[in-house]
């Protein structure tokens, strides 16, 4: 949680930070979590899930793929601590999450919030497709764009 509140306070990840880290780290149909060390020192964590309620990427790969989307892999809570970065471990958590999902006989994907320009060339570089940005409505008052990815096939 020490790296995760580091994340947030210096890039605002996750945009609203949540009441209980530690289950919002774990929460939903997980199929695995990965975390990175540096020097023995925690620095960096993914997930990957099954998609849930307000997913968006799992719903935009199925109907262009004319799949279902129990035939994807969401890959989330991807961070890595400030002073951590430059070693490619974004990209290394990536991959083994892509890796796992892959190895279910699924397809991963994630959404992003379209104002984290890091992370979005990250993917990029990964070679991600956007598929799509989008408005999600979050609360009454909080309307946030949401861009959409497919790892490559």
């Amino acid at each position: 949680m020490r790296v995760l509140a580091e994340v947030h306070a210096r890039d605002g990840y996750p945009v609203i930070w949540p009441d209980r880290p530690g289950e919002w780290l774990s929460r939903g149909p997980l199929l695995g979590s990965w975390v990175a060390e540096l020097e023995g020192r925690l620095v960096g964590h993914v997930s990957l899930s099954q998609g849930g309620e307000g997913d968006l990427a799992p719903m935009l790969w199925s109907e262009r793929n004319g799949a279902t989307r129990g035939m994807t892999a969401v890959v989330s809570r991807l961070f890595v601590a400030p002073q951590a970065r430059g070693h490619r471990i974004g990209a290394l958590l990536i991959g083994r999450a892509v890796e796992e999902a892959r190895r279910r006989g699924l397809h991963p994907v994630l959404d992003v919030v379209a104002s984290d320009a890091a992370a979005a060339a990250l993917y990029e570089r990964l070679g991600w497709e956007l598929m799509a940005t989008v408005e999600q409505q979050w609360s009454l008052h909080q309307t946030v764009a949401i861009s959409c990815y497919a790892a490559p096939s």
